[in-house]
């Protein structure tokens, strides 16, 4: 017997608080066989799936779209409506289809869609029919009702910062074929919880959050247990479903699912006064990096590129400007007419341009500086899980004792590869700067001397009081006081 699996991507994590749209040509596209040429032997939850699906050697994998883009602003309704459409237009044209795997990261919203992902699930239901459906999504995904709905299952990461991209996909291809096997028949529970959270005691390796991941990881592993997650949402996709869930999925089990998930959702509950993040003044940043021997890294998680920020914060700039830190220090920033202005002028060249606030522009002022450019770059270049990365026009500048890495395009600033294909080694500095807020320490906390997690302005600060939150649960923690017990 063969079965026909069809398979269909879409991820971008949304800011709604960074004012920049998202277009449709920043969205990294592949259709059909493609696919396969861009995924397979990377560290993704597609290739987990497809290795899975390979080794069972009953599956006809039907590639249809994979579409995905970095972290940013709010779609612009006619580019979200393409993206999705064309993903659709990709389904309809298919036949035969036994069942169907969507790789998702459940925390996009377009300007006028507060729940693409729930919207794609019920198009594709609509088309497909009642075959196996099975979703991965980031823990980080707004949970919404038509994605429970519509999914016959939903697997989600199980770390933070994430490194089970691969497994979680791994994951989701097992439970579609025991659904296909008709060896499960889903139950699920779902418990909401109206907090957001953020800070280190969300990381699962050390922190408390850690504890409700391995009692998720204990379900799947029971004898009835297909898929369970503690789902917290990105705090900055303000849409109405924005709180924490707890999803647990079982075979055929309701009773223990729903005692599951009660028992995880009790704890995250009873836990959530940990869940917020210490920050450090930018003063107070520039004199830790000033004494401390070794590399530091600073966390700009306001304008993490990571979380949906603009990236062209030069708040840490102006503020080591300011201080005349005089340490090598390496940065990044996102800034079209920056970049531009140097490949105008060339390598070597000395140049006087404003750097920042070209996305961002209600937040950042442009700072002027005298640069002289070391570098220049298509902007192409390979993050650390394999796939393909691109900036766009590329230039490095120097800057006192400072280099910046000035992108045209938003770019991941989580890993060293961004970096280094760039000509740039983090260790070769003092101070390193990462658009993130705790996914960079996968590949700086073994080679920094001390990491700070710097209380700037930014669309994505974990100051989450600093938002203008308009459409989130409410009340909810720790937006709010006083707020209701869920149980």
């Amino acid at each position: 017997m063969t079965w026909r699996v069809l398979i269909a991507e879409v991820k971008q994590e949304t800011s709604t608080f960074n004012p920049m749209p998202t277009r449709y040509d920043e969205f990294r596209i592949y259709t059909g066989e493609a696919i396969f040429s861009a995924y397979r032997g990377t560290q993704t939850e597609l290739s987990g799936a497809f290795d899975i699906f390979d080794e069972d050697g009953r599956i006809e994998l039907v590639p249809t779209v994979a579409a995905d883009c970095v972290s940013g602003g709010p779609i612009a309704t006619p580019d979200l409506d393409r993206v999705l459409g064309e993903i659709e237009a990709a389904v309809r044209q298919q036949s035969n289809i036994d069942a169907a795997y969507l790789c998702l990261h459940g925390a996009m919203a377009g300007a006028d869609e507060g729940d693409p992902e729930g919207r794609l699930l019920q198009n594709v239901r609509a088309i497909l029919g009642d075959i196996p459906l099975v979703a991965s999504i980031d823990l980080h995904c707004v949970l919404t009702d038509r994605m429970v709905e519509h999914a016959d299952i939903l697997v989600p990461y199980h770390t933070y910062p994430h490194t089970d991209h691969y497994e979680t996909g791994q994951r989701a291809a097992r439970n579609l074929l025991r659904l296909l096997d008709r060896e499960a028949i889903p139950t699920v529970a779902r418990i909401k919880l109206p907090m957001l959270v953020r800070g280190d005691e969300l990381l699962t390796a050390t922190g408390r959050f850690g504890e409700a991941i391995r009692m998720c990881q204990e379900i799947e592993a029971s004898a009835t247990g297909l898929a369970a997650g503690v789902i917290i949402g990105n705090a900055f996709t303000d849409v109405p479903a924005l709180q924490s869930n707890v999803l647990v999925t079982t075979n055929g089990d309701a009773a223990a699912a729903q005692a599951a998930a009660d028992e995880i959702a009790r704890f995250m509950w009873n836990n959530r006064e940990l869940f917020h993040a210490k920050l450090t003044s930018l003063d107070e940043s520039i004199r830790l990096a000033n004494e401390t021997d070794g590399l530091v890294v600073f966390s700009d998680a306001a304008d993490a590129t990571a979380s949906g920020a603009s990236g062209d914060s030069n708040a840490i700039l102006k503020g080591l400007l300011d201080a005349d830190f005089s340490k090598r220090a390496l940065l990044p920033i996102v800034d079209a007419p920056a970049a531009a202005t140097a490949f105008h002028a060339g390598v070597g060249a000395s140049i006087n341009v404003a750097l920042g606030g070209t996305r961002d522009s209600g937040r950042f002022e442009p700072v002027a500086v005298s640069a002289q450019v070391k570098s220049l770059h298509d902007g192409r270049f390979t993050y650390e899980n394999g796939t393909v990365g691109n900036g766009g026009r590329t230039a490095v500048l120097i800057v006192g004792s400072m280099h910046v890495l000035v992108t045209e395009r938003s770019v991941y600033v989580v890993g060293q590869r961004v970096f280094q294909d760039h000509g740039l080694n983090p260790t070769n500095y003092d101070l390193v700067v990462v658009k993130s807020p705790n996914g960079f320490r996968t590949w700086y906390e073994s080679i920094a001397s001390l990491i700070v997690a710097v209380d700037v302005p930014g669309s994505t600060s974990a100051n989450l009081r600093s938002l203008p939150f308009e459409n989130c649960v409410r009340p909810i923690f720790p937006l709010d006081e006083d707020v209701p017990s869920p149980f």
